[in-house]
């Protein structure tokens, strides 16, 4: 399992779930991550969350294929 950190940049609030994804180098395109996301294999602050507009702040942490990311 790996553990990764994105940070939002300086002037955002939050990130998006998808765009979070992307970020962490988890998915190459947003496509991909709406589908996963879809299907219900991301995990939000450790709940299946199938909305990939979800706003991610910082502290929040979602899961993917064995991989924590928590949001800074």
């Amino acid at each position: 399992m790996n553990n990764i950190e994105i940070n939002i940049r300086e002037n955002e609030e939050f990130i998006k779930l998808g765009q979070a994804m992307k970020k962490a180098g988890l998915v190459d395109s947003g496509v991909d991550a709406k589908f996963l996301i879809q299907d219900g294999q991301v995990k939000v602050n450790g709940e299946v969350d199938t909305r990939r507009g979800k706003k991610l702040y910082p502290g929040d942490t979602f899961e993917y294929n064995g991989n924590t990311v928590k949001v800074n």
